[in-house]
């Protein structure tokens, strides 16, 4: 059974300076038994770094319209039955379960705060200005925020397929966004700058062998990227190749649209 000190020594063997914020994408179900679980997991990584932040996105506040704009990775009127479940977005809203149970043990630690995008927030220990600069314009604003403060991405027990950050860097480079909606207290509101899928996004790990330290605890893999080396690699590859990095499902919306996108656009 792993326990604190296992991950606490691995996790300093990176090599990533306490100084540097980190955001970081985790999977206990990776390290097989873990005493203490994600409380565990979630110390050991505070023990390391100063400045944590994970998402702590809250799909169960979005809404399928009925109609809406085109070409947008969404067919409008099926969500009915989904959108009686939907529930009104506050701050002390649990994270979605699909985000995994560390962020959750982050957001309910009594020094993190919480950025308030509906459906996109992140949550964080001494990240206050980086989560101030989400809104709903800019959802990856805190991704933007750690890449330009030298920040890093840590992989615990997953791959870039978990990797939000590259979803900044398709921004960047000009990949098509879509819009989605959720529930507020305000009613529902339009959040743009909803990013694509991130199926594919494994295909980036041979550009990032060569800035990516990597660490095994028991039967999982945690991988430290720097931001700003992943969000340009993966930009200028976006930049070359418009159609990388989208994956292979013939069914996946939003990755069909951005092909149809670059095809007009071509």
């Amino acid at each position: 059974m792993l326990a604190y000190r296992n991950l606490v020594a691995a996790f300093r063997t990176l090599g990533v300076g306490r100084d540097r914020p980190v955001i970081a994408h985790t999977s206990l179900s990776a390290f097989g038994e873990l005493q203490g679980g994600a409380e565990t997991m979630l110390g050991a990584l505070l023990a390391i770094f100063d400045t944590l932040i994970m998402p702590a996105f809250t799909y169960q506040t979005m809404i399928t319209p009925e109609v809406g704009p085109p070409d947008n990775g969404i067919k409008y009127g099926t969500g009915r039955d989904a959108n009686k479940m939907t529930v009104v977005f506050h701050p002390d809203m649990p994270v979605d379960r699909v985000m995994g149970v560390v962020p959750e043990a982050l957001r309910q630690h009594p020094e993190a705060r919480r950025s308030l995008h509906p459906i996109l927030s992140f949550t964080g220990i001494n990240a206050e200005v980086f989560l101030e600069s989400q809104s709903y314009a800019e959802p990856l604003g805190p991704i933007r925020g750690l890449t330009e403060a030298g920040g890093w991405v840590l992989l615990v027990g997953v791959d870039h397929t978990r990797n939000t950050s590259i979803h900044y860097a398709e921004r960047l480079a000009g990949r098509k966004q879509f819009i989605r909606w959720a529930l507020t207290r305000h009613g529902i509101r339009a959040c743009p700058g909803w990013p694509g899928c991130s199926g594919g996004f494994q295909a980036l790990a041979p550009l990032l062998e060569s800035v990516t330290r990597q660490v095994h605890i028991g039967s999982g893999l945690v991988q430290a990227i720097p931001l700003p080396e992943l969000v340009e690699t993966a930009r200028a590859w976006i930049a070359r190749d418009p159609l990388v990095l989208l994956c292979r499902r013939e069914d996946c919306e939003r990755c069909n649209e951005v092909r149809e996108d670059v095809r007009v656009a071509g």
